[in-house]
């Protein structure tokens, strides 16, 4: 009811709009479209056909009717204007919100496996489910056109902030690195890992007249480890913060995809190989939410 309202008002306010427009003009031929070819000025007595045309956000108002005979038809249309994309575009501050994990390939029966975290087996290691988290921070990304806007090439620039929350009373000691399982109950225990990553992707998008994407991209990531440390919080001890390289790869390189479906957008990313250099075969994953244009 409201909106019959509204529509009948707004129809009424602009039929009153072109009255007195037409009524304020002494001559106005020259800004309206004469239907049957005449010029201005030779247009006859009783036979003229003009319109009049106002745009008001996406609708196209048109008044057409002999003027002289008082007839006037209002008609309102809906008017869309395509999305002109430009062939470099670029997307600043870029948000992802999701999940970390990994697939964790160690053989714990192995000497270096067992060196590394003594004891260890593989329930040591069990993530906390929906605790370990990954967030992206992308300070832009740039989007070049290939083949006709359907077909691009995207880059950036950002940083990756990952945690991985333990079920498990677990320790990381360094100087060596090694892993023990603590007398301590910890109610947080996680190690986080940072990174400044540069993603190369190649983009295709099935509706580039749209503001909306809706397509999927596809390519690699390279991040380089900027900081690692391991969070501990407990009844005996307080809040402790461990940092340290743990063994871990300085670089990290993954395949990473996306999929744009209008305003919901998608992310992943799967590591190329374990996240430490030694003891441990656990590939990082991640899987979420993207906030931005594209």
């Amino acid at each position: 009811m409201l909106t019959i309202f509204c529509r009948n008002s707004f129809l009424l306010a602009a039929g009153l709009f072109f009255t007195l427009s037409s009524l304020a003009q002494t001559d106005t031929t020259a800004s309206r479209t004469d239907t049957t070819g005449a010029s201005p000025g030779t247009a006859q007595k009783g036979h003229t056909d003009q319109q009049d045309t106002l745009r008001v956000g996406n609708l196209l108002i048109v008044r057409s009717g002999g003027q002289e005979y008082g007839q006037h038809n209002l008609h309102v249309h809906h008017y869309h204007s395509d999305y002109q994309p430009r062939n470099i575009s670029t997307n600043w501050g870029i948000l992802d919100l999701g999940f970390a994990n990994y697939n964790d390939r160690t053989n714990y029966a192995s000497a270096g496996a067992q060196q590394f975290a003594p004891g260890a087996t593989k329930d040591w290691f069990k993530l906390r489910t929906g605790k370990s988290v990954n967030v992206n921070i992308w300070i832009f990304m740039q989007r070049i056109n290939l083949i006709k806007h359907v077909v691009n090439f995207k880059y950036g620039l950002g940083i990756e902030l990952n945690n991985y929350r333990y079920e498990e009373d677990i320790r990381f000691k360094t100087n060596p690195t090694k892993v023990i399982m603590d007398t301590i109950h910890y109610s947080k225990n996680k190690l986080a890992a940072d990174y400044v990553t540069v993603p190369f992707l190649l983009n295709f998008n099935f509706t580039p007249h749209r503001r909306q994407d809706f397509g999927f991209s596809g390519g690699v990531s390279v991040g380089y480890k900027y900081s690692s440390r391991e969070k501990f919080k407990s009844s005996a001890t307080g809040k402790e913060k461990t940092y340290d390289d743990f063994d871990m790869e300085t670089f990290k390189i993954s395949y990473i995809g996306e999929l744009q479906l209008g305003w919901l957008k998608l992310y992943g990313s799967y590591a190329t190989r374990s996240m430490f250099s030694k003891g441990l075969d656990q590939v990082p994953y991640t899987l979420g939410i993207r906030f931005g244009n594209w």
